[in-house]
């Protein structure tokens, strides 16, 4: 027997009343293998006792509904999810925030400073890393992208140039042009030395971050041992 031209799925449903047909000792109610809802119908119960093939190839139409709604349900909300994802990971990617500058950018000896100005604002010259663009290599200052926790560390260094010359190497650390933590190494001891200052601070947008030097300070190397860096360990709102 030729079978008229059905689609892919009509072919299927057609396939499996077939298989219902040649395995009919197989029993069925009405509500299928699982019982979802009860079924208003009050002769539901009869019509499977008088015609079993035609009730158990209803029931898998029945079931393939159901799995079809269940399906699309269920992809419905994956999207969500998956929208909800790439949104988090967008704003993720544009809130990567990290710098890293030292002061020279070659190995001839040079010194910065001393400034006869209080608080004159370092500018780091040399870029191993500004993701993000917010340091600011002409001006020297580092403005806060997002409002969040950051890292912040910098390292002075400076050669007093032979021994017994006086070594005076300070640094401020300063937010809004207000001084959070200062690095110090100012003796006749050493012909070179170095501080480091590390914090971590909560940062608001716009908040300006700088490092300045006190009057008479300098800082001189022949390579990169002055360095200013920092970087977003998370977003706050």
């Amino acid at each position: 027997m030729k079978l008229p031209s059905f689609s892919v799925g009509m072919r299927a449903l057609v396939l499996l009343c077939l298989l219902n047909a040649a395995f009919a000792q197989n029993e069925y109610s009405w509500n299928g293998p699982v019982r979802i809802a009860p079924d208003p119908d009050p002769n539901a119960g009869s019509a499977c006792s008088t015609d079993k093939f035609s009730c158990g190839c209803c029931l898998m139409v029945q079931e393939v509904n159901r799995l079809k709604t269940y399906f699309n349900k269920s992809m419905t909300e994956l999207e969500k999810d998956f929208q909800k994802t790439k949104e988090s990971l967008r704003v993720v990617e544009a809130s990567r925030v990290a710098f890293s500058f030292s002061l020279f950018s070659d190995e001839n000896f040079k010194c910065y400073g001393p400034f006869s100005e209080m608080n004159k604002v370092v500018i780091y010259k040399n870029a191993f890393l500004n993701l993000g663009g917010a340091y600011n290599m002409n001006t020297g200052v580092f403005t806060v992208p997002f409002s969040g926790v950051y890292s912040l560390a910098v390292t002075i260094f400076s050669d007093a140039g032979s021994p017994g010359n006086m070594l005076a190497a300070c640094a401020n650390l300063q937010v809004n042009n207000k001084v959070m933590a200062r690095a110090k190494e100012f003796n006749t001891n050493d012909q070179e030395d170095s501080a480091t200052i590390v914090v971590a601070m909560h940062l608001k947008v716009g908040d300006m971050v700088t490092v300045t030097l006190s009057s008479g300070c300098y800082l001189c190397d022949e390579s990169y041992y002055n360095t200013f860096s920092g970087f977003l360990l998370y977003v706050t709102e």
